[in-house]
């Protein structure tokens, strides 16, 4: 793509960069909250990027071959909503912007995916974007190398601050980009050199374009203000392969008279009085608030148009694509899936149940895997150097690599928060389903990125083996005990934990099929006997928790509800308590959440009525009172657990099933004992 006239008329770049600074600046002004160091500092470098360089049609701004921009550095989303407004996307007129931040607005905070369909992604949570941005230059690499070039070939331009470059996953993130040799990548940095704190070299003094460069990105320094200098910049990074990260020495709260070049700028309104300088400094006409000449406006309106051309262009050579290839890449962008899928798991749980195999439910995962990645061409796997151990490289996958961008198997190395946001990023861009892998323990680095996720509602799938103190040796700094809890208290994320291999299948089929939520599959390092021994029509763990042993209808005297491995631990005990001439139901829960979607019928009718309740699983107990109440039993961790093999673990901390059956048995001779004396009136 080449680069297209600086200005438009009569109006000067600079012009249409200071309607953006006052936009901005008024509707921070007008909520009485917001971030203006950055709209003030880094409109130029917006104006030059989408005046000259990035192509997109804000009539369509779905289009799929458009170029993507991601505001890394989110607080200054008052600059984002600025520039939509004014090239006239029609979700963000006027009287959106002047209701930034408030209840309802799509002006949020902090640029939202779902509320602005120009927005790429969720940002706000420093590195994120930029990591998010790694995933979708993979993503158009890798469907320019499926579809070809005619199809998919576009950029991706990422705006980050200073904060973004000192967090941790900006390492991660840059160096794999630079491994895979994004050329289609360009970070521009704001580099202001103020945090909230005061100059960054308070506590920072990294040379960033020597750090960059030693990740093998291309890197160039220029004046963040001086509009021909950012675009001879760009236009230099556009010409290598590798990506590109351009520093730009902007100065914060640019224009404000009193507060530009300060930390106060950073994060509050400037106030009236500086605003009315502000508008002097910059010789702006208006005095009104969110007032534009009806040219400088004109001339943006322009910009947001331009795009349609390309598009027009784009859809021809779609159109000349095969009825099968077309199909099959709108297919992918429209995030469906193809009608083999489902029959495909069915004949898998199936086999499954009839081989009954005594597997790990990670060694399970690995044989859903073959089956997903066979049925549907658009999964891209990978694990953070856990490949073998969390079995994601199933299936006949070529590794995805500088010079293979058409491989479906990406090593993401010891990154486990950036192949989180990673896989984000390639959800958002669309066309692929990502999965990756590491220990349920090491997702403590990733939470950051999955609870983005969920907020933007992706299908993103994170495969986490290890799930308990089952990983035995490796002792407590391995085994995962809160987890599961501080996962499953994470709003709109499926938190998976199959009991056996028809379970797995059956979870892998949900997490697929959920277009709308992340989800995660805790897979057992340890083998797990198969529990379900009936082929079954339906895939049982839709609904969340279901009974596998037992009657329903009130005449079984006490219920287990169990989770993953230690489901068929609850079965075991029931055969013991039964032995004893007690009545046990038993309740897989595969997924807290889906369960909760449930209509209350089933609910009801899954929790019972039964006064002795236990429920075991080999974590902490919270989030088990759906099911529980606080004097119930629970058989589980109340701390961390130790270094030995996996079965002396689960005896040394009480959770086998002679425990749970002796917990029950106490609780039910009690009962009896006490009906017996409710009876003879004693």
């Amino acid at each position: 793509m080449t680069s297209t006239s600086s200005t438009s008329g009569a109006v000067s770049g600079r012009d249409m960069a200071n309607a953006l600074r006052i936009l901005a600046v008024d509707a921070i002004e007008l909520a009485a909250s917001g971030h203006p160091g950055i709209a003030l500092g880094a409109a130029d470098i917006i104006t030059v990027l989408f005046s000259r360089f990035v192509c997109f049609d804000a009539q369509d701004p779905h289009w799929p071959d458009r170029d993507r921009f991601v505001l890394s550095a989110g607080h200054g989303s008052a600059l984002l909503y600025a520039l939509f407004n004014l090239l006239g996307y029609e979700d963000m007129p006027i009287e959106e912007l002047q209701r930034f931040r408030r209840l309802d607005s799509r002006a949020a905070g902090h640029p939202e995916h779902e509320l602005l369909a120009a927005v790429e992604a969720t940002t706000g949570p420093l590195g994120q974007g930029l990591a998010a941005a790694v995933g979708m230059a993979i993503a158009e690499r890798h469907l320019a190398a499926r579809f070809g070039d005619d199809i998919v070939d576009h950029r991706t331009w990422v705006l980050a601050g200073d904060g973004d470059l000192m967090e941790g996953i900006s390492q991660e993130a840059l160096s794999l980009a630079g491994h895979l040799k994004l050329g289609k990548l360009t970070l521009l940095h704001d580099d202001n050199r103020i945090t909230i704190d005061g100059d960054v070299a308070l506590a920072d003094s990294t040379n960033q374009l020597a750090r960059f460069a030693a990740s093998n990105w291309h890197v160039q320094s220029v004046d963040g203000h001086d509009h021909e200098a950012i675009a001879a910049a760009i236009e230099q990074a556009m010409q290598d392969e590798r990506p590109s990260l351009i520093s730009c020495r902007t100065t914060i709260g640019f224009g404000a008279p009193s507060l530009a070049g300060s930390a106060k700028v950073h994060g509050a309104p400037l106030g009236p009085g500086e605003v009315a300088k502000l508008r002097a400094a910059l010789n702006w006409p208006d005095t009104e608030p969110f007032k534009v000449p009806t040219n400088i406006r004109d001339a943006w309106r322009l910009l947001g148009l331009r795009g349609r051309k390309a598009r027009n262009q784009w859809q021809k050579r779609l159109d000349k694509l095969t009825p099968r290839r077309r199909a099959e890449f709108e297919r992918r962008m429209a995030a469906e899936l193809p009608a083999d899928f489902r029959p495909a798991m069915r004949k898998l749980r199936a086999r499954l149940t009839e081989e009954a195999p005594v597997i790990a439910t990670r060694q399970a995962s690995g044989r859903a895997l073959e089956v997903v990645n066979q049925e549907l061409p658009e999964t891209i796997g990978g694990s953070a150097d856990l490949s073998g151990s969390n079995n994601t490289r199933a299936g006949a996958l070529d590794d995805l690599t500088a010079d293979g961008p058409a491989g479906r198997y990406l090593h993401y190395g010891v990154r486990e928060h950036a192949m989180a946001a990673i896989m984000n990023g390639l959800a958002l861009h669309g066309g692929v389903i990502p999965y990756g892998g590491t220990f349920l323990v090491f997702s403590d680095y990733m939470k950051a990125a999955i609870r983005l996720a969920a907020l933007m509602r992706l299908r993103v799938i994170h495969v986490l083996t290890h799930d308990s103190i089952g990983v035995g040796e490796d002792g407590p700094t391995h085994q995962p005990v809160e987890h599961l809890a501080g996962l499953r208290a994470m709003p709109r994320l499926l938190v998976f934990r199959p009991a056996d291999a028809v379970e797995t299948a059956e979870c892998w089929q949900l997490a697929v099929q959920r277009q709308d939520r992340p989800s995660v599959l805790a897979l057992t390092r340890q083998p797990a006997p198969p529990v379900r021994t009936r082929v079954e029509k339906s895939n049982l763990c839709l609904h969340g928790a279901y009974e596998l042993a037992g009657s329903g209808n009130g005449g079984s005297d006490a219920v287990i509800f169990a989770s993953g491995s230690e489901v068929a631990l609850a079965l075991k005990a029931r055969q013991i308590v039964e032995e004893a001439g007690f009545a046990v139901r038993v309740v897989s829960v595969p997924c807290m959440e889906l369960f909760d979607e449930q209509d209350e019928e089933h609910r009801r009718r899954i929790i019972g009525g039964e006064r002795v309740r236990a429920a075991i699983e080999a974590g902490v107990r919270d989030g088990w009172w759906r099911f529980i109440g606080r004097d119930d039993i629970f058989i589980g961790m109340r701390d961390f657990g130790a270094s030995a093999p996996a079965g002396d673990l689960f005896a040394h901390f009480g959770i086998t099933a002679e425990a749970l059956a002796e917990a029950l048995m106490q609780r039910l001779r009690a009962e009896s004992a006490e009906a017996r004396e409710e009876g003879s009136g004693t």
